[in-house]
């Protein structure tokens, strides 16, 4: 409510209306005098008494124990001169009978004396209407029970909530729904600016956890028990069990009674109200129990407070008050009053001053008239009061009273309460911490120890402890409307019996007989989807799904990205991707068939590593080998013979290096993987029948730009386009088998075309009598075909689970079996040409064996240079070619002779060294 129409409506009816000019001079003079009198007054810094205003209905039961609770906490205020030390509160109460007019002229009468906070009102919406006057007047607005989320410090700077916002109920309640795993729920509100908003909070709370109010429904305020029992009715026809109940302590009690009228108090439904419900109890205690019946089975919250010794000394004392029982917002409220004081005491501490000043200047309405507003009074120390009662930090009745930097309370708890026939019980708690839990909510700095069970067991209505479904379909003899395309081709699968409303096929057969596992019934008709003259478009289909035209759609749909994210499908119940098919032709193995199993680079890193493993083999083994040795012809001869016969396993030389050794072991291993490898395609080539095709598979049409087939009106041609990249222009729809035989067999050069891309079902209906067809290449996608429901239908979760208990018993498969699993043509078994072995398949082979050969001469040749280096003659004076030869020579002489020589030679040195040693002696 805009904030002038509370000033005009208050100030025209309040202050005096509109005076002629005499009567106006009069009156204004009178509150001028008296205004100056107020500004003269001597102030001291701690003056006596400090007035305070409340505005609380009296017609409710939570303002009635509301003003018992302020009255005492004022009272024990004043008795506590540590408090104010000596001042005195001077409590004003005014009963606005939740009247939005009475309080704001009830706002008026404070603001007009020298008030300087106000308590209450209860009701948001009066909260709001006197917040933009306190604004105005610079007054502190402070309310226990206003929990609009939407009352912000922006919108209402001088307003505090010592209560917790709707905003934490709402997480609360969303949290509790999304444990049992419900994800659709049904508002019921009052329909004014607390109601609205507090169901706006919780849809935002919802959308967070992927769950949504399927419907909101308002019941207006003054509303009649027809008009709650028409709304009702409403709800009661909808599929959404799960009902929040958000509301005030005047109507809650009243809709529940209805609901109970109406039987939706009954087994199947989940009731969750907001705090009203355990503010009733808890305020009429002991709650009659007879009127626990309307109430059986509810969940409501309630503030959490931990039990101490100075809230058990308070509950002792107002029970000796009054006969109501102690309610949260009793707490709060007497907090609210201990709050304020302390406040107080910290502005006067830091020398504030009770001064208040002229209000707003004398303002003109439209008709020229003079709105007289001089005698509200502004509090010059509203603003510094205000940040007071933000920086307090105390420990009330409701624990730690302490404002956030938004100014929240600190530390927002409930308690999950379920309601019983005879009295309710706590099971659980919730946190803003630790969201919910069976131990009781601790302080975010503490240590809070984790369990796994988040809540107790509740008893629902109509007294079970199973957890309701939270749906059910609708008992007003709706039924499911199911949609189902009318195809003219593959039959098999979907087909209508003509002049009849039924329906045959496999998609039909395996729908029939997952609803029929389901454990309650499900009325449904079958509703025709096509012109019978062409094969519908899915995609559409699956629109008019979303749209509500049908509540699901069976048939064979294509699961796919666009789809999903317009309806709820179920667990896929065929694979289905995309294949190539294309004709083929028989193969004959032929004369050249021995060459066929490898491809001619393999063959040729074959024949070179027969060579390059043969020399090295010599090089290793001749100087020690006898068998290595003899003339060059008999050493190549002898190395070839060797190498080659290790491909049948016959060598007879022995190697006499170890690293000879090693080499032939490795090469050993590498002709036996080669030889086996050849036997197994060379035998495939012979004895299996094989299929050729120009075409291999998608990769090998992409190139091209010979035409492709595909299903008219499918999803293949956006996929084909879109994430293939084949051009639209090369692309032909095909309606019939009929059709695509004629397009296959005509080819490209005649108007057909070179292949077929469609799903996998329906190319197997189609190849299983035409058998000059086959499917080549793998599937390029990878998706099945399921049902699909309206988003959030909880039939799609049912008939997933139950499509997958037929695919547990082997139903799926027999119901496959008896559509789908046919075969006429004798060629089945036939494969198509498969690629030769190539030499990518035997990189890691060849690189083994290489590195061996490498890593063994140099093992060997470092050795052999150097020893050729210690023996060799004086190089000075010899050529390059002559140095080379002689090194030649030298690694051809055989291993004994060099070291024969090599000995002789250290021989002779030593016995020219010792002849010179003699020589020497006998000079001397």
């Amino acid at each position: 409510m805009n904030r002038m129409w509370g000033f005009l409506v208050v100030l025209v009816f309040f202050n005096g209306c509109f005076l002629d000019d005499v009567q106006r001079q009069t009156c204004v003079q009178a509150r001028i005098s008296a205004s100056n009198k107020l500004r003269d007054t001597n102030v001291h810094s701690r003056p006596k008494v400090v007035k305070i205003g409340s505005v609380l209905a009296f017609d409710s039961i939570v303002g009635k124990a509301a003003k018992i609770a302020v009255q005492t906490a004022v009272k024990d205020v004043n008795s506590d001169p540590s408090v104010l030390n000596g001042t005195k509160l001077e409590l004003i109460i005014h009963d606005s009978g939740s009247s939005g007019f009475v309080s704001i002229i009830e706002a008026l009468h404070f603001m007009a004396s020298e008030t300087v906070a106000l308590i209450g009102p209860e009701s948001s919406d009066l909260t709001l209407m006197i917040s933009y006057i306190v604004k105005e007047l610079q007054v502190p607005l402070l309310s226990f029970r206003a929990t609009d989320p939407t009352l912000s410090s922006l919108q209402c700077p001088f307003f505090i909530r010592t209560t917790h916002s709707d905003f934490f109920q709402m997480a609360a309640i969303a949290d509790i729904v999304g444990y049992y795993g419900w994800r659709r729920v049904i508002a019921i509100y009052i329909d004014d600016d607390h109601g609205r908003n507090g169901i706006t909070s919780l849809a935002d709370q919802f959308a967070s956890k992927r769950g949504k109010i399927s419907h909101k429904a308002p019941i207006k305020p003054n509303a009649t028990r027809k008009d709650i029992q028409d709304v009702l009715l409403q709800v009661s026809f909808m599929e959404s069990k799960v009902l929040v109940l958000h509301t005030s302590t005047n109507w809650g009690l009243d809709i529940l009674d209805v609901a109970k009228d109406l039987g939706m108090m009954e087994s199947g439904y989940v009731w969750i109200t907001t705090d009203w419900l355990s503010t009733i109890m808890d305020i009429s205690s002991p709650y009659p129990r007879k009127s626990f019946a309307s109430m059986q089975g509810v969940i409501t919250l309630r503030s959490y407070i931990k039990d101490s010794e100075h809230k058990r000394k308070f509950i002792t004392k107002w029970k000796n008050l009054t006969t109501y029982g102690v309610s949260t917002y009793s707490l709060y409220a007497y907090d609210t009053i201990w709050l304020l004081a302390r406040a107080l005491d910290d502005f006067f501490d830091q020398g504030g001053k009770l001064s208040f000043s002229k209000g707003p200047n004398q303002t003109k309405d439209s008709q020229g008239g003079l709105l007289n507003i001089d005698s509200l009074s502004v509090f010059n120390g509203g603003k510094i009061l205000l940040e007071d009662i933000l920086k307090v930090k105390m420990n009330g009745l409701t624990g730690p009273m302490e404002f956030t930097s938004d100014r929240m309370l600190v530390f927002p708890a409930f308690e999950v309460i379920n309601v019983m026939r005879n009295g309710f019980r706590n099971v659980g708690y919730w946190s803003n911490s630790s969201r919910l839990s069976i131990s009781p909510p601790k302080p975010p700095k503490t240590n809070q120890s984790n369990s796994t069970q988040l809540l107790n067991n509740v008893i629902w209505p109509g007294e079970t402890v199973d957890k309701p479904r939270g749906w059910m379909l609708p008992q007003n003899g709706k039924q499911t409307k199911i949609g189902v395309p009318v195809r003219i081709s593959f039959q098999d699968i979907v087909k209508e019996v003509q002049g009849t409303n039924r329906y045959m096929g496999y998609s039909i057969d395996v729908f029939v007989a997952a609803i029929n596992l389901l454990p309650y019934a499900v009325p449904y008709q079958f509703y025709p989807y096509g012109d019978g003259r062409q094969n519908p478009s899915y995609t559409d289909l699956v629109n008019l799904v979303n749209a509500g035209v049908y509540d699901a759609a069976v048939g064979d749909i294509a699961i796919i990205t666009n789809r999903t994210s317009m309806v709820d499908f179920t667990q896929p119940y065929i694979e289905s991707g995309l294949v190539v098919v294309t004709p083929v032709k028989k193969l004959s193995s032929g004369t050249w068939a021995i060459f066929k199993p490898f491809t001619v680079e393999l063959w040729g890193v074959i024949l070179i590593s027969f060579l390059v493993v043969g020399a090295v083999v010599w090089i290793l083994e001749h100087r020690r080998n006898n068998d290595f040795r003899g003339t060059p012809k008999q050493q190549f001869g002898t190395t070839q013979w060797f190498i080659f016969s290790t491909l049948f396993f016959t060598h007879k030389q022995n190697m006499k290096s170890t690293l000879g050794r090693l080499v032939v072991i490795l090469w050993l291993f590498v002709v036996l993987i080669i030889s086996q490898s050849y036997t197994a395609s060379l035998s495939s080539i012979l004895t299996v029948q094989k299929l050729s095709s120009p075409i291999d598979g998608i990769d090998s049409l992409i190139p091209r730009k010979d035409r492709i087939g595909y299903g008219a009106r499918s999803f293949v041609r956006d996929y084909l386009v879109k994430e293939i990249g084949i051009s639209e222009a090369r692309l032909v729809p095909l309606e019939l088998p009929e059709d695509y035989e004629k397009a296959l067999i005509d080819g490209p050069n005649n108007d057909g075309v070179i292949a077929i891309v469609d799903e996998r079902p329906y190319i197997e209906l189609f190849l299983s009598t035409r058998c000059q067809f086959s499917i080549v290449g793998p599937e390029f996608t990878k998706n099945g075909w399921g049902f699909a429901f309206q988003q959030d239908s909880h039939l799609a979760t049912d008939v997933s689970n139950a499509i997958l208990k037929l695919s547990e018993t082997g139903e799926l498969q027999r119901i496959h079996n008896k559509w789908l699993l046919r075969s006429a043509c004798s060629s089945q078994g036939a494969e198509l040409s498969v690629d030769r072995l190539e030499l990518k398949s035997f990189k890691g082979l060849f690189l083994i064996i290489g590195l061996a050969c490498v890593l063994s001469l140099l093992v060997y040749l470092v050795p052999t240079i150097y020893q050729y280096t210690k023996r060799k003659p004086d190089t000075s004076v010899s050529s390059g070619p002559r140095h080379m030869q002689t090194f030649i020579s030298s690694i051809d002489e055989k291993e004994d002779l060099v070291i024969a020589h090599s000995n002789k030679r250290l021989r002779g040195a030593s016995s020219l060294g010792s002849n010179r040693d003699d020589a020497s002696v006998n000079a001397y």
